[in-house]
């Protein structure tokens, strides 16, 4: 606004320049859609790195395709992907419910990912630093990766903010591991897990006796029995260091080779602050009960109140896991998670949209570029040369490619199993594959990598995860307009091929359309070819090149979110003017990296957007029309030298 002038003198005024500046966005982030061993079940997690997908998807499996296409994209310079976790056909949550001190049904806890990974997966509950009588802290551990999630002071009052079911189930900040239900809502809160001993009385510990406790494990049946204060030893001056004590002496004890090795006792104040709570971790128990009774000595569970009668016992740990424990003590309706028997069909992989299963899931991502999914052409268990039943290709990049052309990225195709040679080659792109569109790229054949899984023997994997790869590593090195195609594309790990192509038989396959990974001499493994689905000679299709529908996908959407700074601007010159020279200069920098043809600017691309692009009728209707246009660089496929013999000068 003008400044308001109320006296002579100099007035300062900051202008805005109108300038909103662009930056392009990502153009190699992967989606990987198919079936781990374990992970979140159809959530799309995003991943920096092949360790991030160890940790949150449990690495590399043998009925894994994705895992495998997973390490060759980081492998062949991928960065950034999400991964979607299609559970296997009929495979099975675990769950466990938690009961409160008058068995009522408090707390159901559901594994959010199928299958026995679960087994590993435990949750406790105390009442330190309760607020109240309905609240607890609840901590859930996955053995076997060592993740720990801690939720404190929730409560069983639904009309509180941290009521637990919110609070576990939040999409953002709840639990990575398991969902949360409260079966019956007249229930208190669970019972505590471990055994609580009531408030201690540290002055009737005297140094002339020596004091010993007895340890009962109900499963595995196991009693030991250890000095717990010696004659002379120093007495503990509070409850943590009794605490501290009873660990070390108890733990030292369970580790005798006739004891129980590999089994720990923790301990730590209850809730009041006056007495001990314990808990046992034991290796491979169906049930992890302690009970704490009189040594032959002078016992300790006289003052440490943690023998019958003075202390409340229950499981050490809830186990979501039927072989656990169900139906014992304070837990019930435990079912163990399984892995199933068939690996995702079609419709699994698909998903549903209402339900964001499958494909779906990405629905909740901001931005992926390319998609593959490996699961759909996978071979028969045992058949690497047959199509796996049950799933059909065609159906499912079907799918994907009318939902990649809705997100604006590209799909990758891979050749089926049975397509081993030329002429199974040419047959499938020119019938088999139903599948037709410029947002997708098909190549041939697949490829032979090293499996860690078997000793390093080669295995066959689709393409995709390779493919993958090399579009980030080409995009980052030389652009997302350079062909991700050529002897710098070599592929990273790949050790053969299940057809080896001659020059010639590549010459049949480029000009359907079919992209074509070669081994070259020196070379190595590397793509020799960059079309996309409608890129055959005879379609003579504009965005017949990779490198060109990628380019153009690239401004799309940059452009697309670059320029919601214009809704509800005043529709006239001064805003057409600000778009002409923010889209312009946007434009002018790709120019000066070598993004398009031409020796000027004006050669190269133009920005319009005036009176004759948005007429006063586009105006009355709230529209703005922005025209830009831009020459491709397509790459040089067929380089023709020309030479010519000089003839000899007959000189004059």
């Amino acid at each position: 606004m003008p400044v308001l002038t109320t006296y002579p003198g100099v007035y300062i005024e900051e202008v805005s320049s109108g300038v909103h500046s662009i930056t392009g966005v990502a153009t190699s982030i992967t989606a990987f859609v198919g079936y781990t061993k374990r992970g979140l079940d159809n959530r799309a997690t995003q991943i920096f790195s092949f360790s991030d997908f160890e940790r949150g998807f449990g690495g590399l499996a043998a009925d894994s395709e994705l895992s495998y296409a997973v390490q060759q994209f980081f492998a062949n310079g991928g960065s950034n992907g999400y991964v979607v976790r299609v559970p296997q056909h009929d495979s099975t949550a675990a769950k466990v419910t938690l009961l409160d001190d008058g068995n009522k049904e408090a707390l159901t806890l559901t594994a959010l990912s199928k299958g026995t990974w679960s087994d590993q997966l435990i949750a406790d509950v105390d009442y330190d630093k309760a607020a109240d009588t309905q609240s607890f802290n609840l901590t859930l551990t996955d053995r076997s990766t060592g993740t720990t999630e801690n939720f404190t002071n929730v409560t069983m009052d639904n009309a509180k903010s941290n009521y637990v079911v919110a609070v576990i189930n939040d999409e953002d900040s709840g639990s990575e591991l398991v969902s949360a239900s409260v079966p019956d809502s007249t229930a208190d809160r669970p019972v505590a897990t471990g055994i609580t001993g009531g408030d201690l009385t540290l002055a009737s510990i005297k140094n002339d006796k020596q004091y010993t406790i007895k340890i009962t494990f109900d499963a595995p049946a196991k009693t030991i029995e250890f000095p717990f204060i010696e004659q002379g030893e120093a007495i503990p001056g509070s409850i943590n260091s009794v605490c501290r004590l009873l660990e070390r002496k108890a733990n030292a004890a369970l580790a005798a080779p006739t004891a129980l090795p590999g089994a720990t006792i923790q301990c730590v104040p209850s809730s009041s602050g006056k007495g001990l709570r314990a808990r046992a971790s034991i290796a491979n128990a169906l049930d992890a009960q302690v009970n704490f009774s009189a040594g032959t000595t002078n016992d300790a569970d006289a003052f440490l109140k943690l023998s019958a009668g003075n202390a409340t016992a229950n499981v050490s740990h809830y186990w979501p896991n039927s072989q656990r424990g169900a139906d014992a003590f304070a837990q019930k309706d435990a079912t163990r998670g399984g892995d199933g028997t068939a690996l995702p069909a079609t419709g699994d992989l698909i998903g549903n949209p209402g339900n964001f299963t499958g494909i779906y899931a990405l629905d909740k991502v901001d931005l992926f570029n390319i998609l593959c999914i490996p699961d759909a052409t996978r071979a028969q268990a045992g058949n690497p040369n047959q199509l796996d039943s049950n799933v059909d290709p065609n159906s499912i990049f079907g799918e994907a490619m009318t939902y990649c052309k809705d997100r604006r990225a590209m799909l990758l195709i891979d050749a089926p199993p049975s397509v081993n040679d030329v002429a199974s080659a040419v047959d499938w792109k020119t019938s088999g594959l139903t599948v037709h569109d410029l947002n997708g790229a098909a190549y041939f054949p697949r490829l032979r990598l090293p499996d860690p899984l078997n000793e390093f023997q080669l295995r066959t994997f689709a393409p995709c995860g390779v493919i993958a790869g090399l579009y980030a590593r080409i995009d980052s090195t030389r652009g997302v307009w350079k062909a991700p195609a050529g002897t710098e594309a070599s592929l990273a790990g790949v050790q053969g091929m299940v057809y080896k192509l001659t020059d010639a038989e590549n010459g049949a396959l480029n000009p359907l359309g079919l992209n074509c990974l070669r081994t070259f001499p020196l070379y190595g493994a590397i793509s020799w070819g960059a079309r996309t689905l409608v890129g055959a000679d005879a379609e003579a299709n504009e965005w017949k090149y990779v490198p060109v529908r990628r380019m153009a996908l690239f401004l799309e959407e940059t452009l697309y979110r670059a320029t919601k700074w214009v809704v509800f601007e005043p529709n006239d010159e001064p805003l057409w003017s600000q778009i002409r020279l923010n889209i312009g200069a946007f434009m002018q920098d790709l120019f000066r990296q070598g993004a398009f043809q031409g020796k000027t600017p004006q050669e190269a691309y133009f920005v319009k957007c005036d009176k004759e692009t948005t007429t006063q009728t586009d105006i009355d209707h709230g529209i703005v029309n922005i025209l830009i246009g831009f020459a491709p660089l397509k790459p040089a496929e067929f380089v023709i030298i020309r030479i010519q013999q000089i003839a000899g000068q007959i000189a004059t």
